[in-house]
């Protein structure tokens, strides 16, 4: 079905999924369409009475007390883009331009911005016809919006010139040549438009949207993978048990404690202490190290900062963030700053500082299974065959992790404070860096999920090390809990092949590299394939979990 924009409830998931390539459609509530033309009368109106208008009867920023005279009010609104057609570098993703064409087209659709109905149409038909600008990552502070992205959007959707590309089929195209192929002519702005359509939020919102998607399937992951390497360390489940968090009950904590205690339910190798278990103690700690004890007081914080984010960015994506903004009802013309993305900006900050802390998290629970005076038991770098004198396991593997790890943790230092004051003659003397923001948590995203495949890797051979220890197999599934075991099984399949109960993942070293193992899996979390799936239920309870 598609997904129907009205100015309100645009959710992370939906965004997430035009960003894939789902289609839209335009409500057909007559009162909102009805808002929406009266809107575009206010400003019609205004000009007519010769009325001083922010970007329709003057000029920008910190020019706007030059006043500009009526012939030349469509010139000024093609000026608005033309003018930020000014960047180069890196590209933004496919996904991410989607996102931002959405992102426009439902703030438009609010009626606060005055301009025609073929604006949102055309951002909907490039939207289906999967007919995708080039837009680039660099030039948006987040103040006045994201003009420079939001520019080359509109440049393209509107024909303003050839020299603004699309990729449509397979093809690059031009401007024009794009709108020839899907029946349209290029359009001639009316005053307002121009500004309308780059003067907000939505590239930087739209970024963000699917980083938080991107971070609810590899948050929901991380977790489960730590049930994993739980089970590997023959940790107690007395950590995650209800009362504990009942008396400290931070939401997070207490939602982090139950998804773990429902990942390791039924294990054959996590030690239940209320029924007397007390294996491998003799000798050793009573009690696990912290990173398996305090796992829910360490990672509490993290799930609900990402709950926080996603609900800021979830307001954002519904708002009305340009200027000047029209009250149809009123007819009042408000000169404002909604086009300030500091709530997306500060949330791509603290999201990106979550995901350190995540990682940084979960290679102490990799440390710990690669080191034998903590696995109880394991070999040494999770070795597999230790009768061969020349097997090192993967050793090479936890320092990769090691060179990944604090890169997610160098990701995580804001930007957003970093402003600089003097922009565009002092005018914009404050802005949200939140585009800076918004890239930087993509990036963080894709170290994040390489980081990830790693650690599922280690924690697949630790798990059927176990296996061999606790039931004379090395197909893990004979003592993992019923709920984790769908996961190692697709983690180990994609790395390497179903599960052998002869042989771990990794047994001879020179059999063959560790690099496809980690690329098989890479390749089937980017997909979206069988990895995430096994812990779908984890991740819808997360997404329940940040709607409250």
């Amino acid at each position: 079905m598609p997904i129907v924009i009205s100015g309100e409830g645009l959710t992370i998931a939906d965004i997430a999924a035009v960003g894939r390539g789902g289609t839209v459609a335009l409500t057909t509530d007559a009162s909102i369409l009805e808002r929406f033309r009266r809107s575009r009368d206010v400003i019609r109106r205004g000009v007519g009475e010769g009325q001083e208008i922010y970007g329709v009867t003057t000029l920008y920023g910190g020019m706007a007390n030059e006043r500009v005279p009526p012939e030349l009010l469509v010139e000024l609104q093609k000026v608005s883009l033309w003018h930020h057609k000014s960047t180069t570098g890196p590209r933004l993703p496919e996904a991410d331009v989607r996102a931002a064409m959405l992102l426009r087209a439902n703030s438009l659709i609010k009626g606060a911005s005055g301009v025609r109905l073929e604006l949102v149409e055309r951002l909907i038909a490039f939207l289906n016809a999967k007919a995708h600008p080039h837009v680039y990552q660099r030039g948006s502070i987040g103040a006045s919006g994201d003009l420079v992205p939001l520019s080359y959007i509109a440049g393209a959707i509107l024909g303003l010139d050839k020299g603004y590309l699309v990729d449509l089929g397979g093809e690059t195209l031009d401007a024009h040549a794009t709108l020839t192929r899907l029946g349209y002519a290029p359009l001639t702005l009316e005053p307002k438009e121009g500004l309308a359509l780059n003067n907000g939020t939505g590239a930087c919102t739209g970024i963000a949207a699917n980083a938080c998607a991107r971070a609810f399937d590899l948050m929901s992951l991380a977790l489960a993978v730590h049930a994993l390497l739980a089970q590997a360390l023959l940790a107690t489940d007395q950590s995650f048990q209800p009362f504990v968090h009942a008396v400290k009950p931070h939401p997070g904590q207490v939602w982090t404690a139950a998804r773990m205690a429902e990942l390791l339910a039924g294990s054959k190798i996590i030690r239940n202490e209320r029924r007397g278990d007390r294996r491998e103690r003799a000798g050793k700690l009573i009690q696990d190290r912290y990173s398996l004890r305090c796992l829910p007081q360490f990672l509490g914080p993290v799930i609900d900062t990402l709950a926080q984010v996603a609900r800021w960015i979830e307001i954002e994506a519904n708002s009305a963030n340009d200027n000047p903004l029209i009250d149809p009802d009123s007819g009042e013309i408000f000169h404002t700053g909604n086009f300030l993305a500091q709530y997306t900006g500060v949330a791509m900050d603290q999201l990106r500082y979550a995901l350190g802390l995540m990682a940084k998290h979960l290679d102490v629970q990799i440390a710990l299974v690669m080191s034998p005076e903590f696995s109880n038991g394991l070999s040494p770098s999770l070795v597999g065959d230790t009768t061969r004198g020349t097997n090192v396991g993967l050793k090479s593997l936890q320092i990769g992790g090691n060179s990944m790890a604090p890169l997610i943790g160098f990701y995580g230092q804001s930007i957003v404070d970093r402003f600089p004051t003097h922009a565009e003659q002092f005018n914009q003397n404050i802005n949200s860096q939140a585009m800076n923001a918004a890239n930087l948590a993509r990036d963080s995203l894709d170290v994040l999920e390489h980081y990830l495949s790693l650690a599922l890797v280690c924690a697949v051979q630790a798990v059927e090390l176990r296996a061999k220890l606790a039931a004379d197999t090395f197909d893990a599934r004979a003592v993992l809990s019923p709920a984790t075991a769908p996961l190692y099984d697709a983690a180990r399949t994609a790395a390497l092949g179903a599960p052998d109960a002869s042989r771990p993942l990794h047994w001879e070293d020179l059999e063959g590299f560790i690099q496809p193992k980690i690329e098989g899996v890479m390749a089937n979390v980017a997909g979206r394939g069988s990895v995430l799936q096994s812990i779908a239920t984890v991740r819808e309870s997360l997404a329940a979990f940040a709607h409250g």
